[in-house]
């Protein structure tokens, strides 16, 4: 009886790879043709996921500085995703609140969500839960190891010194 040998390290890497590269063409693809940014459309999903928040917050969330952030906000709220609303507790701050979604980025992004929901489909139920183990640990550690690179000052050649890269 002969075992087939799984993926090597390398060859994993690659496949990850070409999965996080096609996700990111996708997003770029998409935030095109409905006129936004990469960083625009990023900014929506995280509102739309996590609910209005300040300015700041969102800046904090999407790793830009006060003005890049203010100007996001400015374009999304010009296109009709977001707007301002004073924040209830303080009325000299600001909420940022996504509003419904416009009929465009819907239609945009319906066939990568009909593909995914057919591919998913081809999973048994326990295979998905898997999957979707992994997809929610994986996000945790995505959003940690940005926040340590994000913590982490780069050095004067621009290559970043972290904790586990090693000497």
């Amino acid at each position: 009886m002969s075992t087939v040998p799984g993926p090597t390290a390398d060859d994993a890497s690659r496949v990850y790879r070409r999965y996080l590269s096609a996700v990111l063409l996708h997003a770029h693809a998409g935030a095109k043709l409905c006129d936004l940014g990469a960083s625009d459309l990023y900014a929506l999903n995280v509102l739309e996921l996590d609910g209005p928040m300040t300015p700041g917050q969102l800046g904090a969330r999407t790793g830009l500085t006060t003005g890049p952030t203010t100007r996001l906000v400015d374009r999304l709220e010009r296109a009709g995703y977001v707007r301002r609303v004073p924040a209830p507790d303080d009325r000299r701050k600001v909420i940022v609140e996504p509003v419904a979604k416009p009929a465009d980025l819907d239609r945009v992004l319906a066939p990568a969500r009909q593909n995914l929901a057919r591919l998913l489909d081809s999973y048994t139920p326990d295979q998905r839960a898997v999957l979707f183990d992994y997809f929610t640990r994986a996000a945790s550690a995505y959003q940690e190891a940005a926040q340590r690179l994000r913590d982490t000052p780069p050095t004067r050649t621009g290559a970043v010194d972290t904790p586990d890269t090693p000497s």
